[in-house]
C-alpha cells in the first residue's frame, strides 16, 4: 500500500522550497502527497523561527498536525528545529530532524515507521541535529517534485549566510554561506523550463554571496548570464540580495536582460546610519539611497521592495522618522515591516535601551501605512499601460478571475479563458485602488 505524507510550511520562501525538495525526495521513495488537512501516515512540520511569534506558530502547527493525525508520525524539521530541538521533542514529535540532515529525511521517516508504534510523543523522540556552522557543501537539487499547476518555478541555488546581523538568528539555524554548483542549477532551470515554468525564482538566505565558496570561485552575474540564454525562459527573479552584492556586472545584467524581470528586493532595516551600525548591516543610508535610485532610473517600471524594522534596540523616534522619510523619498514600490523582537543567541537579546511594546506597534503601523500609500501609487501608475504576465494557478478570491503576475511583481486581476493559466498573456491595466489592481485582456494578448 503507498504510504502518504503531508506537508506544513513556515515562514520564508526558502522553506516553500525546502518542503519542494523533501516532497520530491520522498516522492522517489514512494511515497504521495496529500493535503495537510487529509489524513496521512507522515506529517512533516517545516518550522521557522525568524522571530519569537514564529516560535509559536511552529509549536501550534505541530500540535494541530498531531491532533488532526493522531495515527500518524509527525515529524519537525527547519529552523526551530535545529535551534531548539529539545523544545520541538517536547511538543509532541515523533521525530526532529535539522537543517543539515534535512537530505536524510526519507531514510529517518522509512526507520521511523518500521518502528511500528508511536514513540509516545512525550519528549523522548529521535532527535537527528547536528552542528550547523560545520556544514561546508550543498547537495544537489532533486528532481522536481510533480509542481503540475504551478506557474512559478522556485530553485534554490545558496544556503547560510556569512553575516552577523545583531537581529538575526538566521545564520544560527542555517550555518555559513554555501552554494549549488553552476551546471547542476542551469541543468535544473532546463527541466523547469522544459515542463512549462516561464519563471524561474532564484532564492537563497545570501543570494549575492552565491559561488565564492565554489571552487574554481564563481559570482551571481556569472551564472546569470548563462541562465539568461536558455531558450524559452522568459523571467528570472531574484528573491533578494544585499546592496553591496550589487556589483558593476550583476547591475548592468539587470538593466540590459530582458529575461530578469524588472524587480528587485533589496532589504532596508532602518534609515538611520546610527541604527545600522547598531545592526551590524553591511551598508549605510547613502549607499542604499543611491544604489535605489540608480536602478529605478536605469529599469524602467522597476518593481522595488524593501525590509525595515520596527523598534530595534536603541532606535529613538527621530531614528523612526529618518526611516519614515528614507521610504518616502525611495522609489519603492512596497514594504515589508517586521516588529523587532528578541532572539535568544543574538547580539542584539543582550543590547540595553529596549523599546517597549507599545511604542514598538506604534511604529509598525505608522511604517507599514507609509509602505501601503508607496504600493497604491506604484500600482496607480501603472494604469493605461499594457503589461505581460505569467497568469498564476490561484484566482482571485473576491471576483473568481485570473490573476496574472507582472514582471515588477504586481498582480493584476482580469477576465480570461482557464486556458490562459500558467502562461503569458498581455493586460492593460485599467485600475488600483487601495486592495487590489485590475486589468483587461489584451486582443491577441497571448505572448
Amino acid at each position: 500500500m503507498t504510504r502518504t505524507v503531508s506537508f506544513a510550511t513556515l515562514g520564508c520562501r526558502l522553506n516553500q522550497v525546502d518542503t519542494q525538495e523533501l516532497q520530491a525526495l520522498l516522492e522517489a521513495r514512494g511515497f504521495r502527497t496529500v493535503p495537510f488537512e487529509e489524513p496521512a501516515d507522515v506529517v512533516v512540520v517545516n518550522s521557522c523561527t525568524v522571530t519569537s511569534r514564529a516560535d509559536v506558530s511552529s509549536r501550534q502547527m505541530l500540535r494541530r498536525g498531531a491532533r488532526r493525525n493522531p495515527g500518524a508520525r509527525v515529524v519537525v524539521t527547519g529552523c526551530w528545529a535545529q535551534t531548539d530541538p529539545a523544545a520541538a521533542a517536547a511538543t509532541g514529535a515523533d521525530l526532529v530532524v535539522g537543517n543539515a540532515e534535512k537530505r536524510f529525511l526519507p531514510e529517518l521517516v522509512e526507520r521511523l515507521l518500521a518502528r511500528g508504534a508511536s514513540p509516545g510523543r512525550d519528549g523522548t523522540a529521535p532527535v537527528h541535529v547536528g552542528d550547523i556552522a560545520r556544514a561546508r557543501a550543498m547537495d544537489p537539487p532533486p528532481p522536481p517534485a510533480r509542481v503540475d499547476g504551478r506557474s512559478r518555478a522556485f530553485l534554490k541555488i545558496q544556503e547560510g549566510c556569512q553575516h552577523r546581523c545583531a537581529f538575526c538568528i538566521v545564520p544560527l539555524a542555517r550555518g555559513p554561506s554555501r552554494s549549488r554548483g553552476p551546471e547542476v542549477l542551469l541543468d535544473q532551470v532546463r527541466v523547469l523550463v522544459e515542463a512549462g515554468h516561464a519563471e524561474v525564482v532564484l532564492t537563497g538566505v545570501d543570494l549575492g554571496h552565491y559561488g565564492a565558496d565554489l571552487a574554481p570561485r564563481t559570482t551571481l552575474a556569472a551564472l546569470l548570464r548563462r541562465m539568461v540564454e536558455i531558450p524559452r525562459l522568459r523571467w528570472i527573479r531574484l528573491s533578494s540580495i544585499l546592496p553591496a552584492y550589487v556589483t558593476e556586472e550583476l547591475f548592468e545584467l539587470l538593466a540590459g536582460s530582458p529575461v530578469m524581470a524588472p524587480h528587485l528586493h533589496l532589504p532596508l532595516q532602518s534609515g538611520s546610519d546610527r541604527v545600522l551600525r547598531r545592526m551590524r548591516r553591511p551598508y549605510t543610508v547613502a549607499m542604499y539611497r543611491r544604489l535605489a535610485e540608480r536602478l529605478a532610473g536605469a529599469i524602467p517600471s522597476l518593481g522595488l521592495g524593501a525590509d525595515v524594522i520596527a523598534g530595534f534596540p536603541g532606535e529613538t523616534d527621530a531614528d523612526l522618522a529618518g526611516t519614515v522619510a528614507l521610504v518616502e523619498a525611495l522609489p519603492l514600490s512596497y514594504l515589508h515591516v517586521f516588529a523587532y523582537s528578541d532572539r535568544r543567541g543574538t547580539e542584539a537579546a543582550r543590547l540595553g535601551d529596549r523599546v517597549d511594546a507599545r511604542t514598538i506597534a506604534r511604529r509598525s503601523r505608522w511604517l507599514r501605512e507609509v509602505g501601503r500609500e508607496k504600493n497604491r501609487a506604484f500600482r496607480a501608475a501603472l494604469v493605461g499601460s499594457t503589461r505581460e504576465v505569467l497568469v498564476l494557478e490561484t484566482r482571485d478570491g473576491a471576483s473568481g478571475g485570473l490573476v496574472g503576475l507582472t514582471g515588477n511583481y504586481v498582480e493584476v486581476v482580469f477576465r480570461g479563458p482557464g486556458s490562459l493559466v500558467q502562461g503569458m498573456t498581455r493586460v492593460r491595466v485599467t485600475a488600483a485602488d487601495a486592495a487590489r489592481t485590475l486589468g483587461q485582456l489584451e486582443r491577441g494578448g497571448v505572448a
